[in-house]
This record gives C-alpha cells, structure tokens and sequence, in this order.
C-alpha cells in the first residue's frame, strides 16, 4: 500500500492534499507535515494545501490558493477525514486520482487507493511511517515540527491509549530534527481572555449526570456573550474531564442550523452512539450533529446506558 503511494506521488506533478472540515492539530498537521515533506523532497513539484483557516492553529502555517485549473490531472490526497462529506474544499473530484490516508474507522472508503491504519496514533503518524519507508522522502526541522504536532493533539500529549511503543519511536524520530518544543506547546496552548472566561463559565456551570456522564450545553447565545466561535469552543472539550468519576463527556455545541456534539470516553464506546446522529470518530473520540435540544436528550440517555453497561 504504502508503495502504491509512494509511486503515485513520483507519477504527479501536481498534488494537492486535503483534510477534515473544523481541522484538529492532527488534520493541519498532517496535511502541512505532508506538504513539507512533498515540497522539500521533491522542488520540481508544485504541491498544495487546501481548506478553510483555523485561527487557533494559524501557527502550524497557510493553506494554498489553488484555482480550478490546477486540479486538472492532478494527484489529490485526503488526510485524517473518514467520510467525504467532512473533506474541506470539495474539489477532489476534479483530480485525477485520489489517495485517502487516515487512522479512523474505515467506514466509507473513498478514492483509488485507500490506507487507513486503526491501530495508527494520528494521521501524521502514519505520515512518518511513509517517510520511514522511502529514500525519496526526507524529512526536515519543519516536516518534524507539523507532524510532532499532529501526534500530540491525537494522543492527548501522548496520554491516550493509542500511544504505543511505535508512536514513541516515531516521536523520538522527530525530535532528533531539533523540534522547539517549548515554543511548540506555547503555542498550541496559548488562549484568548475571551477564551479564558468562556473556560470559567464552563467551569461552572456543566453538569455531571448519573455519576459518571458530563455534559455541557453551549448556546448561539453564550457564544456569542463571550465572542467566541463554534470552531474555536472546541479547545474546551476537556476542560473538565479529570473530574472524579467522569466515564463519558459530551459538549453540545450550538450552530445557526445543527448543534455540534463533541464526545469523549474514559472506557465507554461512544462512536456508534456518534454513528447513530450523523457523525462518527474514534471508540473514545468522536463527534456527531444533532437538529435539536430534544435529540441532544436522546444522545445523553445513550451516554448514561454505555456508562451503566460499563459497570
């Protein structure tokens, strides 16, 4: 698979790589880690990133500008997006061969050639591991630096069950490129006053139902008390997750048409629960879009069952 890839990319002059709407350290991470990589090793190539921006991670670097022309008999690849209808900017139709790399559960498989590793930490993992296995990929302090990114947002600062002794190695692989790691985490972790007093009145306010469930309820109008996006409200997913007791939690996010549902577990299988109310994810990450308060109800009766089976 891996070498199937390896010589699409030799075949294209053109690559443009895409990723998951709303992205996360691990989708800019692997998308721009990919990016660096491609460019680096191969100058002769004019190679793309493209989606909308996420301020908070503005710092990881741009997306690319690309016209329509440009897609023409070129290579796209998708990074970290399970399903197509979660891939930001909708062209990859108008290339002429898509590859999707992704470590989600291959629920909808997309494209000519389809690597999707469940065992793999994050994206930008499995970024790694293709470099590992080509002498045409080399990496650099600034490939490292993206893809370090991508492995600690999708492993929680290397917290999570999905830190395995690959993920390690391949980490310490990075770090030998000389990765600023201070300057990194500063940045990752830097907030807003705004955010600071969102992250108060979440504080105060979530709930703890059964025990063993949190739940948070985020409103247009809270957000908008507190000038904060939809998008950016996601930093906060775990703010309250070490309380005592807490097996699953879930922040249900308010939009103009659809409440966002940011689900996470301690033990708990929460992505079928996902799958249920248009969305999906990890066992212990996922996420889901609800069309009123009365189905949120519906998804929180769902989290207190998986809790008391749990038991």
């Amino acid at each position: 698979m891996k070498q199937e890839i390896l010589q699409r990319i030799l075949d294209y002059n053109t690559i443009i790589i895409h990723r998951h709407v709303r992205p996360d350290p691990d989708a800019i991470g692997s998308q721009l880690g990919l990016r660096t990589l491609l460019r680096e090793s191969f100058p002769d190539k004019s190679i793309y990133a493209v989606g909308e921006e996420e301020p908070s991670l503005a710092f990881l670097g741009r997306m690319d500008e690309v016209s329509d022309e440009v897609y023409s008999n070129s290579l796209i690849i998708v990074c970290d997006t399970a399903n197509q209808e979660r891939i930001s900017d909708d062209r990859t139709e108008l290339g002429a061969y898509l590859i999707k790399i992704d470590h989600h559960p291959n629920e909808e498989p997309y494209g000519q050639i389809v690597w999707v590793d469940v065992n793999a930490s994050s994206t930008s993992e499995m970024i790694v591991e293709l470099a590992e296995t080509s002498e045409h990929l080399q990496l650099s302090g600034q490939s490292a630096y993206l893809l370090y990114a991508g492995i600690v947002g999708d492993t929680g600062r290397f917290r999570y069950p999905n830190t395995k002794p690959e993920t390690l190695r391949r980490t310490a692989k990075l770090l030998e490129y000389g990765i600023d790691v201070n300057q990194f985490y500063g940045q990752l972790y830097k907030r807003e006053l705004k955010m600071m007093r969102l992250e108060g009145y979440v504080l105060q306010h979530f709930e703890i139902l059964e025990g063993s469930v949190g739940v948070m309820r985020l409103t247009k109008e809270i957000l908008e008390s507190f000038e904060v996006s939809s998008n950016e409200s996601s930093q906060l997913v775990n703010i309250f997750s070490s309380v005592e007791g807490l097996k699953v939690w879930v922040f249900y996010v308010e939009e103009d048409d659809r409440i966002r549902v940011r689900l996470r577990s301690r033990g708990p299988i929460i992505n079928q629960i996902a799958s249920e109310h248009h969305g999906g994810g990890h066992p212990l990450a996922s996420g889901a879009t609800a069309y009123s308060w009365e189905e949120t109800e519906v998804i929180t009766k769902k989290l207190i069952n998986s809790c008391e089976k749990e038991s």
